[in-house]
């Protein structure tokens, strides 16, 4: 059990304490600056447990990216992928869903795709929901190339 961030051993109690609070694997150090970024931001659970579960899958993502008009959930711009963590998805309303397709709007104008991920999949199936993302950014790098 070592820190995902610095490799850093953890105790039992530290890697206990980490899975409790975050879900993923951090040094005491990196638990209190994911707090603070939740703290700050309103960052869901789920997506410090996406951003590393890519990290580990090699993917270079930035978590709590500003895109010039709001903080992203997770960028990875080697491909121009913003995934947002939807924690509220079953209490859509239809001003929010204008919101969302206006904010994905914004994005493709600017040369960037916005995805949309239920909490629930990524608490449920974390695994599957990289192996996707993956199979998304492979597509992407096509299209970028192409261009």
């Amino acid at each position: 059990m070592t820190c995902l961030e610095c490799n850093k051993e953890l105790s039992y109690d530290a890697h206990r304490k980490a899975m409790d609070r975050l879900g993923v694997e951090l040094c005491e150090m990196h638990q209190r600056r994911i707090i603070k970024l939740i703290e700050i931001n309103k960052t869901p659970r789920e997506a410090i447990q996406l951003y590393y579960g890519l990290k580990e899958s090699g993917v270079n993502a930035m978590l709590e990216w500003w895109d010039g008009t709001k903080s992203i959930d997770i960028a990875i711009s080697r491909v121009k992928l913003n995934i947002e963590i939807d924690t509220e998805y079953h209490m859509m309303t239809h001003e929010q869903a204008i919101n969302d397709l206006e904010e994905a709007m914004h994005s493709f104008k600017n040369g960037f795709t916005t995805i949309r991920i239920p909490h629930v999949l990524i608490k449920y199936y974390l695994k599957e929901t990289v192996v996707n993302i993956l199979g998304i950014m492979d597509g992407l790098r096509v299209h970028l190339k192409a261009i």
